[in-house]
């Protein structure tokens, strides 16, 4: 009787050993996984709020110095107006250079496109005379 339960004993014991070694591995290992996605994930959103705190400086950034820009621009304007006032030698080339910087401030405004005034389809042919021969005609581009 002794012979008959070493055979099955041993297979038995492996496959507990093993069903024990695969279970405990079972729960460590997967709890490492979503750690290390956890960080990964809390690594993105940290880059990614850094990188929306860096557009909104960027923007801010660039709508103060467009700012400053528009600034700038009004005093050249203001200081060469000035100028043409105080510098000018008679009141003809003073008014002449008024109207120079005052008419490089207000432009005409562009020409906007305007649609069609026909729904027509565009052909796909070119038009001809009511006697000419058409494209499809086998006469069509021979000389007489």
């Amino acid at each position: 009787m002794e012979q008959t339960i070493t055979p099955w004993l041993l297979p038995a014991i492996a496959l507990l050993a093993g069903v024990a070694i695969g279970f405990l591995l079972a729960r460590l290992l997967p709890n490492a996984a979503p750690g290390r996605t956890q960080r990964q994930l809390d690594d993105m959103q940290q880059r990614f709020d850094a990188y929306q705190s860096e557009v909104v400086t960027h923007f801010n950034t660039t709508a103060s110095l467009v700012k400053k820009l528009t600034q700038s621009y009004q005093e050249v304007q203001e200081h060469l107006s000035d100028g043409a006032s105080r510098l000018a030698a008679d009141e003809l080339t003073r008014q002449r250079l008024l109207a120079a910087l005052n008419s490089e401030e207000v432009k005409a405004p562009r020409e906007r496109l305007t649609p069609p005034k026909n729904n027509e389809m565009p052909k796909d042919y070119a038009p001809k005379s009511p006697d000419a021969p058409g494209t499809l005609d086998e006469t069509f581009g021979l000389k007489r």
